[in-house]
């Protein structure tokens, strides 16, 4: 099932309600039980989804909106586990995913399988895709082989780690940046002092957010900030022109995917504390 998303421009975002701004950056249907959910975004083509097989094994195939005749035809993916232990299948070779295991799925993979290694704890797989242009080959990535990134502090409650897994120093790939970041106990902030990236969108799922708490996150220009309230498992889609940041009622976890004109990780525009309104 896929749902297509037009996003909101700059100078309509103003003018927004809190529903519209919901409706249109926000992603609260994934993660449906023995169901793939997918949502096709104007932004620079991205693809947002979920699959969560309990019972039985899911099969990620091609949509009306592809005009393609498997999903990986022009496409390449990541997927990162926020569940139980899981596997997924690419053309017969099966890679097994642990909690925030990662897979990069290359373009021209034509059968592609998601299964759950217990069904009272089945796997989350957590999927982001964007165009490809070549081939690079389908790689597994174990979280304790990411490329870790230690920030912030406890004084500014930001102490985080970012694990970075597709990337240009990792596992290659046509335009998909992928990784995901673990605060610390005490810590709630994201990415602040936020930054934009004119270059590129960039996608936030949130996770491990406790029941009964919420992210607060930030986006728009620095200059007319807003905020959407997001729950567990719940997606934010960025524009180029929105910076990306948030807090939360207590300790969370967010996976970020970027996708557009480059690759590099530290192409950011830095927009300052004090810049913000």
């Amino acid at each position: 099932m896929m749902e297509t998303r037009y996003a909101g421009d700059p100078v309509r975002y103003p003018r927004m309600t809190t529903e519209e701004l919901r409706r249109t950056f926000l992603i609260d249907t994934l993660f449906e039980a023995d169901a793939v959910r997918l949502v096709y975004s104007d932004l620079d083509r991205a693809i947002v989804g979920s699959a969560v097989p309990v019972k039985k094994a899911l099969r990620l195939e091609s949509a009306g909106e592809l005009r393609s005749r498997y999903f990986a035809e022009r496409r390449e993916i990541g997927v990162i586990n926020t569940g139980g232990s899981g596997v997924v299948a690419v053309d017969g070779k099966e890679y097994r995913l642990a909690n925030r295991d990662g897979l990069y799925i290359g373009r021209g993979s034509k059968e592609i399988a998601f299964s759950s290694g217990r069904p009272e704890d089945p796997a989350f797989f957590y999927l982001l895709s964007y165009p490809a242009h070549r081939e690079y080959p389908t790689a597994f990535a174990a979280v304790k082989d990411a490329d870790a990134v230690q920030l912030g502090s406890d004084a500014e409650c930001n102490k985080r780690t970012i694990r970075k897994t597709i990337h240009q120093d990792g596992i290659r790939s046509c335009q998909l940046v992928m990784g995901f970041t673990e605060l610390a106990e005490g810590s709630v902030w994201n990415t602040m002092p936020p930054h934009t990236h004119s270059r590129r969108m960039e996608v936030y799922l949130y996770f491990d957010v406790p029941a009964d708490h919420a992210v607060f996150h930030l986006m728009g220009p620095p200059e007319e900030t807003r905020h959407i309230v997001v729950r567990n498992r719940q997606a934010v889609l960025s524009p180029s022109w929105s910076l990306h940041s948030g807090v939360g009622t207590a300790r969370y976890a967010f996976v970020w995917g970027m996708g557009g004109e480059n690759q590099a990780f530290d192409d950011m525009d830095p927009a300052g504390i004090g810049k913000l309104l």
